[in-house]
């Protein structure tokens, strides 16, 4: 699709669109993965709260999610003070926070788990996993107790199996999926947790995964491609939704049928 059959595309859908009247806050959504799920719910009706680190890319984002729709939030995922700053933005602006979004994440090493560096382990579970941790609690405080809502936790499939060479992001993510189970638990019932665990999706952060040899990798999937942001926006928005209402605690695996081959 070109840029301008891209911006037409986005022209029919505000015209038609409805207002939900609910809000989103999707953690590290100024591209890839979390600007795909920032998209989706736009394109529902919902309001988003984006953050993110690169405050220009931010702008850029909020842009191109619409005015009025979107605002965004720099900062560090794991700062606390900056999670405080984007739930009282979000409740500021626009007075909810009916979804969480955590998609926020960082894999800034690879190689074997026997060489890890234990300094870089805690920045990546500090940066997955506690940050995360810290959204649900300032986001259930300050709405969803007393209002409910529903939260998506972005884990991966290598969360749910050996990933070698990604070893310390892929224990993050598994932890990732165990808050969905603590979550699901204890914010029930009135708020619904579940996961998605993506494989390869075409974004910057994983391209160290396929660039170079994106043939050879596709080759892997039965479905003959790699995932898109898009694909993750759709999954999303459908566990965020009332026609998900019974589902909780549940992680959603999107991967292309990657699974099928495994034991083959």
């Amino acid at each position: 699709m070109t840029a301008q059959q891209e911006q037409e595309q986005e022209q029919r859908g505000q015209a038609g669109r409805q207002d939900t009247g609910r809000v989103a806050l999707v953690t590290g959504a100024s591209r890839g993965i979390g600007y795909g799920i920032a998209q989706a719910l736009v394109a529902r009706g919902d309001r988003v709260v984006i953050t993110g680190r690169n405050e220009d890319a931010l702008k850029q984002a909020v842009e191109s999610l619409g005015a009025g729709r979107a605002i965004g939030i720099a900062g560090k995922a794991h700062d606390e003070a900056h999670q405080a700053a984007a739930v009282q933005h979000a409740m500021e602006e626009f007075g909810r926070i009916d979804y969480l979004v955590n998609n926020a994440g960082t894999n800034p090493v690879f190689g074997p788990m026997a060489e890890l560096d234990l300094g870089v382990a805690r920045k990546v579970f500090e940066t997955n996993v506690i940050s995360a941790l810290g959204f649900a609690q300032q986001t259930w405080r300050a709405w969803q107790k007393d209002h409910g809502g529903a939260i998506v936790n972005i884990a991966s499939v290598a969360g749910i199996s050996a990933s070698p060479f990604v070893g310390a992001y892929g224990m993050s993510k598994a932890a990732m999926v165990n808050l969905t189970l603590q979550l699901a638990h204890e914010f029930a019932p009135g708020v619904r947790v579940n996961s998605i665990a993506p494989a390869v999706v075409k974004t910057k952060f994983a391209a160290a995964l396929y660039e170079g040899r994106e043939e050879e990798v596709v080759a892997s999937y039965p479905l003959g491609r790699l995932g898109v942001p898009e694909d993750i926006g759709g999954a999303a928005a459908f566990l965020l939704s009332d026609d998900a209402g019974w589902i909780t605690g549940q992680t959603l695996v999107v991967d292309g049928g990657i699974f099928l081959n495994a034991g083959f």
